[in-house]
């Protein structure tokens, strides 16, 4: 095996973009008048844009995939700060592994996708296509949320509680400007990550139960439906911007049926767009259609978009349509966060 070192893998920086600096609106319309998914992507900016300029439509952003690792964080961190987005549901990857992580002062680093991986190996570096993570940080990263478990009280929580704790964590730790965790902390913006043992997370549960067999939190995902449902109701109208698909996706859309469940008559999400490369003729969710989830009550086809594109090249022109467009200016906070701790308060009064 050849003498590789650490050091010379981890050396350039994945940089992410930023949205705010680059101008896509003329690009987005004149793909518009194209064909195929430039066509779908123009559409489906123009629907994110509509959502931002209906006031009583909340936004739900839903995260799958290795997005933050390959440079979309920043474009996420600005959806937020600038009131674009009113929840996240995601995966833990997202999350913890990528805005946690890098918050923590870590980073990830351009790679090679024909590398050896054996050498990888020998040395504690991950691969994720093209991008590389030093595992011995990560694993810091874990330990991390080991550290922020041991501080709450042994109960069950939601994701959304524990990742608010992360942030709270981060107001005193956090080494970077654009952190996610950090800005939906202060924002009030609840992110909800129903797989939440699925990434650092559940390496971090793991030590902390493992170490705690009596006494020690967990993650209870059915309060998170629970909570997401409340948020749906408090919320009203609904639009939902998803990238990728799997378990974000499906948690997002099912809170319309959630509703129904429990006897309370739940409005349709009323605009959708999804970005994917996956297919639907294989009957799998991440690729089933917005059409398609119409024919379960979960979101109506009235401004509904599907892209066949991969994330890194279509998000930033859809988000940045948005931003340009400038439609958000005048949106509030509508701090869910606060809302559902509310929630929590009066059961605990109970």
């Amino acid at each position: 095996m050849a003498n590789v070192r650490k050091k010379d893998l981890l050396k350039e920086q994945i940089e992410h973009i930023d949205i705010t600096k680059l101008n896509v609106v003329p690009l987005v319309d004149a793909m518009g008048k194209m064909a195929f998914q430039a066509r779908n992507t123009a559409r489906a900016a123009q629907i994110y844009d509509r959502m931002l300029a209906d006031k009583d439509c909340s936004v739900i952003l839903c995260l799958a995939g290795s997005l933050f690792s390959a440079g979309l964080k920043k474009v996420v961190y600005d959806l937020v700060k600038n009131n674009m987005v009113d929840a996240i549901c995601s995966t833990g990857a997202n999350i913890v592994d990528q805005d946690f992580f890098e918050a923590l002062g870590y980073k990830h680093y351009r790679g090679n996708v024909f590398a050896n991986d054996k050498e990888l190996r020998s040395v504690r570096v991950d691969r994720i296509y093209d991008t590389y993570i030093d595992e011995d940080e990560l694993g810091e990263c874990d330990n991390t949320i080991s550290e922020i478990l041991g501080t709450l009280e042994p109960r069950p929580y939601s994701s959304r509680e524990i990742i608010e704790e992360m942030g709270k964590y981060l107001q005193k730790n956090c080494k970077v400007k654009d952190s996610i965790v950090d800005v939906c902390y202060q924002k009030g913006v609840p992110i909800f990550v129903p797989a939440f043992s699925d990434c650092s997370a559940g390496m971090g549960l793991l030590h902390h139960q493992w170490h705690n067999p009596e006494k020690h939190v967990s993650c209870d995902s059915a309060k998170d439906f629970v909570e997401m449902t409340r948020m749906k109701l408090e919320a009203g109208d609904t639009g939902l911007i998803m990238i990728g698909g799997g378990v974000p996706k499906n948690f997002a859309q099912d809170i319309v049926v959630a509703a129904e469940m429990i006897g309370i008559e739940a409005a349709m999400h009323k605009y959708a767009v999804q970005i994917t490369v996956a297919d639907e003729r294989d009957g799998a969710l991440s690729g089933s259609t917005l059409k398609e989830a119409c024919s379960w009550g979960k979101v109506d086809v009235v401004y509904e978009q599907m892209v066949y594109a991969e994330a890194t090249l279509a998000f930033p022109l859809v988000a940045g349509y948005a931003y340009h467009k400038g439609n958000w200016k005048g949106r509030t906070a509508k701090r869910f966060n606060q809302f559902l701790n509310r929630g929590e308060l009066v059961a605990a009064q109970k």
